[in-house]
């Protein structure tokens, strides 16, 4: 790949790639039913020793991947914070479970009618 000499003056040159750590484990600040979400949302970036990692690494300046971190980070304990809205039970309508047993029977004829010819 041919590059344009004005562009690539940092390529492989300036690490600019930033990992924020946050000890989600054993941070004091966090509620206990915070800290479980956040371990769930984390998934992979989280270690077995309870740390979240956090690489950034769209910016070309440091900073501004400091920056980003930070600020996912931020959104990710966010998110971590709403308490999920519990699920309310409901049944199936008369009309649905019908609607239902009306669509199975008329499968079976077609699967019924599918059989060998007799002469």
């Amino acid at each position: 790949m041919i590059h344009d000499r004005r562009y690539v003056r940092n390529l492989n040159k300036v690490a600019t790639a930033v990992q924020l750590r946050f000890d989600v484990a054993r941070s004091p600040n966090l509620p206990e039913d915070v800290r479980a979400r956040l371990m769930r949302l984390a998934g992979s970036r989280l270690t077995t020793e309870g740390e979240l990692v956090i690489e950034a690494k769209r910016f070309r300046s440091q900073e501004r991947n400091r920056e980003d971190a930070i600020g996912r980070l931020v959104e990710l304990i966010r998110r971590a914070t709403e308490k999920p809205k519990p699920r309310v039970a409901t049944r199936p309508t008369l009309a649905s479970k019908k609607r239902r047993l009306t669509a199975k029977k008329q499968r079976g004829e077609i699967k019924r009618g599918r059989g060998t010819v007799s002469e």
